[in-house]
C-alpha cells in the first residue's frame, strides 16, 4: 500500500518521468548515431550498392527519414516545455518592433551552427512559430541553417580560401536577414495553416499555466509531439522520398556544361536546377568541387548550391503543411532573389 502511494505522489510521478526521459535521450541518441550503420545495414540487406542510382537514392532515404523524424520529435518535446514558461504573446512582445531586426540577426546566426539541410531545419521553424516567434525571425533561421553552415564554410575554405568562404558567409546571411526581414514587413501570418495560427494565438489545447509543475511541463511537451508531429510526418516522408529518388540520379555532366560563367542566363538556370534537388551542404560541396573541375563558374555553381539546400522543393512539400501556397511562394522568390545576386556578384567578383 505504501509502495502504492509513493507511485501516485507528485515525487514519484516526477522520478518515473525523468527516468522516462533519460531512458528516451539515450535511445534517441543512440539512434542518430547509427543512422549511417543503420542505412548501410538495409541496404546491404537489399543487396544493393551506393555505387548505382537506386542504391544511392535508396540510401539517402533510409538516412533521412528516421533523421528527420528524430529532430523533429526531440526538437518538439524540448519547444513544448518551453512553451509553458513562456506565452506565445510574451515571447512576440520580446522579439517584435524594435527587436524584430535584431531577432532576425540573432535567428540568421544560430542558422550557422546548426548543420541542418534544408527539411531538417523545418522542424524547428515550426517549433519557433509554436512557441511565437514572429514570422519574419522564423524565416531568417530556416533561410540561414541550411544555407550557412560551418561545414560549407570549412569545405569551402580549404577548396578555395579565405576569401570566398568569408564573402560565401557574409552573403548569405545577408540573404537569410534581409529575406526574413522583408517577409516580417509583409505581416503574411495569416497565411499560415489554421493549425499554426491557433497555436500562434494561444489557442492550441495545451494552454500555458502558472505553477504547471515539472510533471506537466513533460505532459505538455508529449502532447506537443503528438499535435505537431502527427500531422507533419506524411509530408516528411512524401518530401524525403522525392528529394531522395532525385539525388540518385544527379546529372553533374550536363549541368558543368550549362553553368558556364559567359552566359547571362546560367546563375537562373542553375537555381531552377538546384531547386527539385535535396542535399545537405556537405553532400553538395563535392558536387559543386566536381562541376567547377569540369569548368563551371564558381558564382553560378555556389547558388546551384545554396538553391539545392535552402530552397529544395522537398522542403516545400513539408513546409505545406505549415504554411499556405502564398507564403510559400513569397519565401521561395525572395530567397531566390537573393540567391540569384550572390551567383552574379561571385561571378562578378572571381
Amino acid at each position: 500500500m505504501n509502495t502504492l502511494s509513493l507511485d501516485s505522489s507528485p515525487r514519484g510521478r516526477l522520478a518515473r518521468w525523468l527516468l522516462a526521459i533519460v531512458i528516451a535521450t539515450s535511445a534517441w541518441l543512440f539512434a542518430y548515431s547509427q543512422l549511417t550503420t543503420f542505412a548501410d545495414w538495409l541496404l546491404n540487406a537489399l543487396t544493393l550498392s551506393r555505387q548505382t542510382a537506386v542504391g544511392e537514392a535508396l540510401h539517402f532515404f533510409f538516412y533521412d527519414t528516421p533523421k528527420v523524424l528524430l529532430l523533429l520529435t526531440g526538437i518538439v518535446f524540448v519547444m513544448g516545455i518551453v512553451q509553458t514558461f513562456f506565452s506565445p504573446e510574451r515571447t512576440r512582445a520580446l522579439l517584435s518592433g524594435k527587436r524584430q531586426g535584431i531577432g532576425n540577426v540573432l535567428a540568421a546566426t544560430l542558422g550557422i551552427v546548426t548543420p541542418f539541410c534544408s527539411c531538417s531545419a523545418v522542424p524547428l521553424f515550426i517549433g519557433f512559430l509554436s512557441a511565437g516567434v514572429p514570422l519574419g525571425v522564423t524565416f531568417s533561421f530556416l533561410i540561414s541553417a541550411p544555407m550557412v553552415n560551418e561545414v560549407a564554410l570549412a569545405l569551402l575554405f580549404g577548396m578555395f580560401g579565405w576569401k570566398v568562404a568569408a564573402l560565401y558567409l557574409g552573403l548569405g546571411l545577408l540573404v537569410a536577414i534581409v529575406g526574413g526581414l522583408v517577409i516580417g514587413k509583409m505581416h503574411m501570418e495569416r497565411h499560415l495553416e489554421d493549425w499554426v495560427q491557433k497555436i500562434q494565438a494561444g489557442q492550441a489545447s495545451h494552454p500555458v499555466r502558472d505553477g504547471i509543475g515539472w510533471v506537466g511541463r513533460f505532459e505538455a511537451g508529449t502532447a506537443h509531439v503528438r499535435e505537431i508531429v502527427g500531422k507533419v510526418w506524411p509530408y516528411i516522408l512524401a518530401g524525403i522520398a522525392v528529394g531522395a529518388a532525385i539525388h540518385g540520379y544527379v546529372p553533374e555532366d550536363f549541368m558543368a556544361s550549362i553553368m558556364g560563367r559567359d552566359a547571362w542566363w546560367a546563375v537562373p538556370v542553375a537555381v531552377l536546377l538546384g531547386v527539385p534537388m535535396y542535399t545537405n551542404a556537405a553532400g553538395v560541396i563535392p558536387i559543386v568541387e566536381a562541376l567547377i573541375g569540369k569548368g563551371a563558374a564558381l558564382g553560378t555553381v555556389l547558388a546551384f548550391m545554396m538553391s539545392v539546400i535552402a530552397l529544395s522543393a522537398p522542403e516545400m512539400i513539408i513546409l505545406r503543411k505549415a504554411l499556405k501556397p502564398r507564403l510559400i511562394a513569397t519565401f521561395a522568390g525572395i530567397v531566390a532573389a537573393g540567391i540569384l545576386l550572390v551567383g552574379y556578384l561571385f561571378n562578378l567578383v572571381l
